[in-house]
């Protein structure tokens, strides 16, 4: 008998849980507009990590708006996280960087807006572009707030996302950019967004990584059916001499910190870094 009802509730369970998968997203919150106060309240909560080098001799980790006085001019990653906030994967990143690179980096919390609109996919197109919205502005005003710190040198300022960040890094055309890192993201039409609108140039430095089965923008979503869909950034970047694609052979979507994704992105911020 009990095998029986173990046998009927996975049943219950399996058709329940495919049921859900072609069900609308969840949606909690509701704010997504750029105000200057929203903005400034991404800027209040950046987690910023700076290199022992630039602190003293100790990697010095803190809200941006605590941040230490440097000497010195350095380059600045401006770090976008996806669509779970400053997750520890960010974090993670950021020590990486700051660790094995000597790289300072910030990263906007979208998350600290007041009742901020979070979703479970899927969710409508129009609420992913009011999304796509305000992470770009969070990104133009993290450039600009970045400003304020005299040690950042101008000249090697790298803007990078994962995810839901990703697609304002990709779209961002404004003039302060040395080179972007595009981070499970494929620069391509898919369920995600009306349509890519890329902002980088033909001859920027861009290194795009993105897993081969990523369940969310390669072909393996059915989500993505109705699109002609690559899984990767190789097409908007095709002809780019100083762009770089890493396909990783994984199905998992957050890869900011697996060995070869941190290695090839070594490589190429060591390229574009030079003094």
């Amino acid at each position: 008998m009990w095998q029986g009802l173990v046998a009927c509730l996975a049943s219950v369970l399996t058709a329940a849980a495919a049921l859900a998968a072609d069900q609308p997203g969840d949606i909690k919150g509701k704010t997504l507009e750029p105000t200057p106060e929203n903005l400034a309240a991404t800027w209040a909560g950046a987690s910023l990590v700076l290199p022992a080098a630039m602190a003293g001799g100790h990697r010095w980790q803190g809200l941006a708006s605590a941040a230490p006085e440097v000497a010195g001019k350095a380059p600045l990653v401006v770090l976008l996280h996806g669509s779970s906030g400053v997750a520890p994967a960010i974090k993670d990143f950021q020590i990486w960087l700051a660790d094995a690179l000597g790289l300072a980096s910030v990263a906007p919390d979208s998350l600290a807006i007041p009742d901020r609109l979070t979703y479970t996919s899927p969710v409508s197109v129009d609420i992913y572009e009011r999304v796509h919205t305000l992470r770009l502005a969070e990104l133009e005003y993290a450039l600009n707030a970045s400003k304020s710190w005299a040690w950042v040198d101008p000249a090697r300022i790298v803007i990078a996302g994962t995810s839901e960040g990703s697609v304002a890094v990709s779209r961002y055309a404004g003039p302060v950019s040395t080179a972007r890192l595009i981070y499970s993201w494929s620069c391509e039409a898919n369920y995600f967004v009306d349509r890519p609108r890329p902002g980088f140039g033909p001859e920027e430095p861009v290194f795009n990584a993105i897993s081969a089965r990523d369940p969310y923008f390669s072909p393996s979503n059915p989500w993505n059916k109705d699109y002609a869909v690559t899984g990767n950034c190789g097409g908007a970047l095709k002809g780019n001499p100083h762009a770089a694609v890493l396909v990783v052979d994984a199905n998992v979507h957050t890869i900011l910190n697996r060995p070869d994704v941190h290695e090839a992105t070594s490589r190429f911020l060591t390229s574009v870094l030079k003094p």
